[in-house]
């Protein structure tokens, strides 16, 4: 019985590894012709929301996405996410509605044949760079100004307990959302690192219904930096008080801390 639920699981994860690099491939002339020009990356942005979409569909995993409220998509919001699984982006990418941005480290713009569509579309961070951190806060405060929503991961990194416990969240999106004057809304995804979770030299992938969760906004009209502290232990209650309402499952991986793709630190 254990050898027939390794080579099951050994054949879903090959499934899902088809499904996430194959609609990649097929789609990427368009990718490549719209990101020629500044005003067709919203349809690149587009064609990331469908790569997202077919996955997580042909993935096979039921998805239940929750709306506190009725979010405005020509609002512009700073979404604060949990961070534990590499399916982030994607469950984000399919759920968020509206022309996102997003901060994420400046090594993805590496990659073969994906990274010149990152760098093209997204805001890149060196975070042992505090001259890149800072063009990072820039870049993500005019896409604010341009109407667009950003997602910041307040963590800035997957941790060791990824889904169960959250690490002490950063100053960067708080201070952006202060600033710019616009909600913040708290995102709670919880079954994300059960799906994939970040593991050091293996590749896991099981199947599990997935969850997202999108928080009233939180509005910061009126607020001060000297708020900084309460607005940011507010959307961090919120966040962890959801995901404590799920981490009764027993499965769990142990990892060390590690910075992922979409996860710079110094922001």
């Amino acid at each position: 019985m254990k050898l027939l639920v390794k080579i099951v699981r050994a054949i879903y994860a090959g499934w899902c590894v088809i499904w996430f690099v194959l609609p990649f491939f097929l789609m990427y002339p368009l990718f490549w012709v719209f990101i020629q020009k500044p005003r067709w990356y919203r349809y690149a942005h587009n064609l990331n929301r469908f790569w997202s979409f077919t996955q997580l569909r042909m993935y096979g995993l039921p998805l239940t996405i929750i709306r506190k409220t009725k979010l405005n998509r020509n609002t512009p919001y700073i979404y604060t996410p949990n961070h534990s699984s590499y399916i982030d982006i994607p469950l984000l990418l399919n759920s968020v509605p509206g022309y996102l941005n997003f901060v994420g480290k400046s090594s993805l713009a590496k990659v073969p044949l994906w990274g010149p569509i990152y760098n093209k579309l997204y805001i890149s961070v060196d975070r042992r760079s505090a001259v890149s951190r800072a063009k990072s806060y820039i870049q993500s405060g005019r896409t604010i100004d341009q109407g667009r929503s950003v997602v910041i991961f307040p963590e800035g990194t997957i941790s060791e307990n990824a889904g169960y416990d959250m690490l002490p969240f950063k100053d960067g999106p708080f201070k952006l959302a202060i600033e710019k004057q616009v909600p913040i809304v708290p995102v709670s995804m919880p079954y994300n690192h059960i799906f994939l979770p970040d593991v050091d030299g293996k590749f896991i992938v099981k199947w599990h219904p997935l969850k997202i969760t999108f928080f009233e906004p939180i509005s910061t009209v009126g607020l001060t930096l000297a708020d900084l502290e309460n607005l940011k232990n507010k959307v961090f209650n919120i966040i962890q008080a959801d995901l404590s309402l799920h981490n009764h499952y027993e499965h769990r991986y142990t990892n060390d801390p590690e910075v992922s793709t979409f996860s710079p630190s110094g922001i």
